[in-house]
């Protein structure tokens, strides 16, 4: 990536025997929103330290706007984190919160006042520069943290499980809002997590790391829709997998043979099913299946089948068109739906 305001290349940490970090090259573009995803022990929150200076590298480099940040202390390189725990000062308010780090680049008083008022107006919390930080929920803590993380206009803001503390429905709601507040910013962002909701509702391009290493790099669709291994795949919440030998366009598995997409890696693989690509039919159409589980999600239903072959196979459909436990039911299944999964 030539225009990369971030490249970490050939990064490698070890603590002892184990390497956390294992030769990761990573570019991030300006105004771009990466995030790291993996499982824990992958490496990710390792990565975020070494592109912030808090920990230092075994081999390789990192690089911002071209120039090698080695023996760059963290305060010098012109970067924001933000943690999990938001760090705030206890002793300080909103307003000594946030402005912060615009006070330790000497910014005048009344700049620093302008600042900050923007930012919170900004993040959702004008006129509230006088609070103690200990009256703040924990969603408005969080909007502190990152209101104090953008006062010294970083180059770079890095968020390490930014909403990690917070309830799955405010978790939702504010990673909307930290897409849009990016956005109109231009700011450039590097953000680790677990939580594969918050990374694919917020991220430009996700980045998946398993063991050190990072096993895809793509668009949340591209990931989404083609995971690139069975660990991916896994990770992401499909296990619809089985063995399949693949010639053309069919895969021949322990359910019989499917149809799989054009282009699809060939020979001995493994395949993905994923629930919409099995399509429910008459019983007596398609391969027969009883119906094991059915868990409600909204207006949708995530249905468990027990096929007359092969490994169980999950399905969603409508909630007026479930069929109930116990019922058979025929399946087909759809290629667009069906990945070839890479060795």
């Amino acid at each position: 990536m030539a225009d990369a305001l971030l490249r970490v290349d050939a990064a490698t940490v070890r603590f002892g025997s184990r390497t956390a970090l294992d030769g990761v090259g990573l570019d991030v573009a300006a105004h771009e929103t990466v995030c790291v995803l993996g499982p824990s022990g992958s490496g990710k929150s390792t990565l975020l330290r070494a592109v912030a200076g808090l920990q230092p590298l075994d081999a390789g480099r990192v690089l911002l706007d071209g120039a090698d940040q080695a023996g760059v202390p963290a305060h010098r390189r012109g970067v924001g984190l933000m943690f999990q725990d938001h760090q705030l000062f206890p002793q300080r308010d909103v307003g000594g919160n946030v402005g912060f780090g615009p006070r330790m680049h000497r910014a005048p008083r009344a700049e620093r006042d302008r600042r900050v008022a923007d930012l919170l107006d900004l993040v959702g919390l004008p006129g509230a520069a006088g609070r103690a930080v200990d009256t703040l929920s924990g969603g408005e803590q969080q909007r502190v943290a990152l209101a104090r993380a953008l006062a010294p206009s970083p180059r770079l803001l890095m968020l390490d499980e930014p909403l990690g503390q917070l309830d799955r429905s405010l978790r939702e709601r504010l990673v909307v809002e930290l897409r849009d507040l990016f956005g109109r910013l231009g700011t450039t962002v590097l953000a680790v997590t677990h939580d594969q909701g918050e990374a694919f509702a917020l991220a430009d391009r996700v980045v998946v790391m398993s063991d050190g290493r990072i096993a895809q790099s793509g668009t949340p669709l591209e990931v989404w829709q083609r995971p690139a291994s069975e660990f991916v795949a896994r990770f992401l919440g499909f296990d619809t997998i089985a063995p399949a030998e693949v010639a053309g366009r069919v895969a021949t598995t322990a359910w019989g043979s499917l149809p799989v997409p054009d282009g699809s890696p060939q020979g001995t693989r493994q395949v993905l099913v994923r629930p919409g690509g099995v399509l429910l039919r008459p019983a007596g159409a398609g391969l027969a299946c009883e119906v094991r589980g059915r868990t409600f999600r909204g207006g949708r239903v995530a249905l468990l089948l027990a096929p007359a072959r092969g490994p169980l196979l999950e399905a969603d459909c409508a909630l007026r068109d479930a069929p109930a436990q116990g019922e058979r039911v025929g399946v087909v299944f759809d290629p667009e739906d069906v990945v070839v999964l890479d060795r």
